[in-house]
């Protein structure tokens, strides 16, 4: 199935560890293009299994023969469901799925909150988790991760701006929809805190249960703009409503940084093989060809690298 957008989205961070100063509009200036899931997905049916790579998957993994993966399965285009409510699709999707075949092993998804993947990674629910989870210092206090891709956040707006957002100081006194423990939270809190501090009104910050909750909340003013990753804040723009529902403000990236594929710090063995297991992607051209059939090979990064965020 081809997912149809009105504009690829070109500079998210470019083959860089931190994210550059660019404008929204430059994130969305290009000729309309074709997300196409099946392209990616036929790339990740391709790869074959590295029995070096394998034979160092942790017993119990190899054993059960699934990489179980914790993710929120509601961001576009990083992951989600397909039109049939049952199919992942998504570019994280098409990795994992590659990643997961490299090992000789297959992929079984655990959707849960965006707030409850570290806890279920921690406790054993799951093997891994990948779901645009910033790699941060506070989060590498408690897990490990494998770094894969570039974002930063992005201001999501009713279309037409009524609100008048321009930046993150005009949120002081606007009610800002984020889900729980996530960076666009973390952001929230202190620019409400700098707000307070400038004799301003703080942010009123609505913590949301779900992309369509803040979706239709947004859509019907309850709030004036979502905090959300700049690839699903642009793709949102693009297709909702065929464009006519929402904007994406057009100011920098906020915070930009590595997205990072988290994995439970007493697991080293496998932290180990995931990152040996993408940067072949990468090295192999498997990692570039997925990236490019969903549109984002401008937030690329060269090497898998480890707690780099």
């Amino acid at each position: 199935m081809i997912v149809q957008c009105f504009a690829r989205i070109l500079i998210i961070g470019a083959f860089a560890a931190s994210m550059a100063p660019l404008s929204i509009v430059a994130l969305a200036a290009s000729p309309p293009a074709a997300h196409d899931d099946e392209a990616g997905e036929a790339v990740a049916a391709s790869v074959q299994t590295d029995q070096e790579l394998a034979a160092s998957v942790p017993a119990a993994i190899r054993n059960r023969g699934t990489l179980i993966v914790g993710a929120l399965m509601q961001q576009q285009p990083e992951d989600f469901y397909a039109e049939d409510g049952r199919t992942p699709i998504g570019f994280e999707v098409d990795l994992a799925s590659a990643l997961a075949r490299a090992l000789g092993l297959k992929v079984e998804y655990q959707t849960m909150a965006f707030d409850a993947l570290i806890p279920a990674l921690r406790s054993g629910r799951v093997d891994m988790t990948m779901s645009a989870m910033n790699d941060t210092k506070p989060r590498e206090k408690t897990i490990s991760f494998v770094d894969y891709f570039n974002a930063g956040i992005t201001m999501l707006a009713r279309k037409g701006n009524p609100d008048h957002i321009t930046g993150p100081e005009s949120l002081c006194g606007q009610a800002v929809s984020v889900q729980a423990g996530t960076t666009q939270q973390a952001f929230a809190e202190s620019q409400s805190a700098a707000c307070k501090a400038t004799g301003k009104e703080p942010v009123a910050i609505v913590i949301s249960s779900s992309t369509e909750q803040q979706e239709e909340s947004l859509r019907t003013g309850r709030f004036a703009v979502i905090l959300d990753d700049t690839p699903t804040a642009i793709y949102t723009a693009q297709v909702a409503g065929n464009g006519r529902l929402f904007q994406a403000i057009d100011y920098p990236p906020i915070n930009g940084g590595p997205y990072g594929i988290g994995v439970a710090k007493e697991n080293s063995a496998l932290l180990s093989v995931i990152q040996k297991a993408m940067q072949k992607l990468m090295e192999t051209g498997v990692y570039g060809k997925i990236l490019a059939a969903w549109g984002m090979t401008a937030g690329a990064i060269p090497k898998a690298t480890v707690n780099a965020g």
